[in-house]
């Protein structure tokens, strides 16, 4: 093997201009972080993957989760606030949804990495 292999035969200068005028707004990638961010939390990621099949109440969320309707209660907070999940009340309960089918293929997205 030879140390040459992670050389480039030629400067990639030319194509900067053009790759720059793609590159997102500085507003943009810090939403996006801020998303990573908040999908970096394993329950809030268990809560978003049942929301990606069905809009649940958080009775429904806690039991597929496997955590407490409070601890699901704080989570959608947080999510609601990222604007991933909405929500409807329906006479005396409330019903969460994810916000976007963005969201859904973000989840699918995410899914398909971690388990290939």
């Amino acid at each position: 093997m030879t140390d040459d292999i992670f050389q480039l035969s030629e400067p990639m200068e030319d194509m900067l201009p053009n790759m720059k005028d793609r590159m997102p707004p500085e507003s943009v990638t810090l939403n996006m972080s801020d998303v990573f961010k908040i999908l970096s939390d394993h329950t809030r990621v268990k809560i978003l993957y049942a929301l990606s099949l069905s809009e649940l109440c958080v009775a429904d969320i806690a039991e597929l989760a496997g955590v407490s309707q409070s601890a699901v209660s704080h989570q959608l907070r947080i999510l609601r606030n990222s604007k991933l999940v909405t929500w409807k009340k329906s006479g005396k309960q409330v019903f969460y949804a994810l916000q976007s089918e963005g969201v859904r293929v973000l989840i699918k997205k995410a899914m398909e990495h971690s388990a290939g």
